[in-house]
């Protein structure tokens, strides 16, 4: 391609909030469906994303300051609504679209929206967007913190609960992957950072490449099995279309949502912000090595679908609302 073509190709990929990464795993599932891992290959490539997955959370813990979780009680009201909204609310609305007729949400799509539901809320975006937002970008940074390290147990409990993962109730080989996978590597990545958080925190941009990449690697490995599983033989283009329908409904009416909860309890603006912006988000850093865990490796992929397609509607239309807040006259902090 010219440098002409990818110049309009960037710019278009600007103009239309298309995040490059969510390209990348676009690009990650269309590789998987054309070459995907089998045989010998499948089983290695399960080893490494282990590992990733590892990485990932390891990194996850030794990111996060104890001493940001703690902070919390200085917002406790504030936060036990973006919980509330991310662990309660959130995964009834999930329990409900899952019961939609197959007409409107195909029960092969279903679970993979009641798995978005239950997962925690993003970091990065949530206090980026909060942060264009003018909102309180210290509550959304202590809110989305805590969300994920309590989604580390609730999420799974979640899962067990509502979805009946592996086709039962949560077994004792569920808990032990996450235990072995998530909390282990998060809980040391936590006692090590004393020692190598400066590290982190110096090499945040080049790590982010490791976090992407682990997260890359996974959705590829997750979309092999489910390829090989006959993914694309259950799953129609009008399925797709229909899927992306319900998830729109569902980012508007969380949005909505959230909003009137805010407001009807009496948070200021800036708090307001906070809580649209983290309790409206699920995170994919999280839901795609956890859904790698708690499901077969056949179904995995196609129930991380719905979250990766929730994932670039929430921030194309969090990135414009965040625009409308932060235009707000600087009088209107606290209305």
């Amino acid at each position: 391609m010219s440098d002409g073509g990818q110049g309009r190709l960037s710019g278009l990929v600007q103009k239309l909030r298309i995040d490059p990464y969510m390209l990348a795993l676009v690009g990650m599932v269309v590789l998987a469906s054309l070459l995907p891992a089998s045989g010998a290959a499948a089983v290695q490539l399960g080893l490494v994303t282990k590992l990733a997955v590892g990485l990932l959370f390891f990194l996850h813990g030794a990111r996060l300051s104890p001493q940001s979780v703690g902070a919390a009680l200085v917002y406790w009201r504030l936060h036990l609504t973006i919980l509330g909204i991310s662990f309660a609310v959130f995964p009834l609305i999930g329990l409900g679209a899952s019961h939609l007729p197959d007409a409107i949400l195909p029960a092969s799509l279903a679970q993979g929206v009641l798995f978005l539901c239950c997962l925690p809320s993003t970091v990065q975006s949530a206090i980026a967007f909060t942060a264009v937002a003018r909102g309180n970008v210290a509550a959304a940074v202590v809110a989305a913190s805590a969300s994920n390290l309590i989604g580390i147990v609730v999420t799974p409990l979640l899962v067990g609960l509502l979805m009946h993962a592996q086709g039962g109730s949560m077994s004792w080989t569920a808990v032990e992957a996450i235990l072995v996978q998530l909390f282990l590597p998060f809980a040391l990545g936590q006692a090590l950072r004393p020692w190598i958080g400066g590290f982190v925190t110096r090499h945040k941009a080049s790590l982010t490449y490791v976090d992407r990449g682990s997260i890359l690697l996974i959705v590829y490995s997750a979309f092999s099995n489910s390829v090989t599983g006959g993914l694309w033989d259950k799953i129609a283009g009008a399925d797709l279309a229909r899927l992306l329908v319900v998830c729109l409904a569902l980012l508007g009416l969380v949005l909505t949502g959230s909003t009137l909860m805010a407001r009807a309890l009496g948070f200021n603006k800036m708090d307001e912000i906070a809580i649209v912006f983290a309790a409206s988000k699920k995170s994919l850093a999280t839901g795609v090595p956890m859904a790698g865990i708690l499901f077969s490796a056949t179904t995995a992929g196609v129930i991380v679908l719905p979250l990766m397609i929730f994932h670039q509607i929430q921030l194309m239309a969090c990135a414009f609302l965040a625009q409308r807040y932060g235009q707000r006259p600087d009088g209107d902090q606290d209305l």
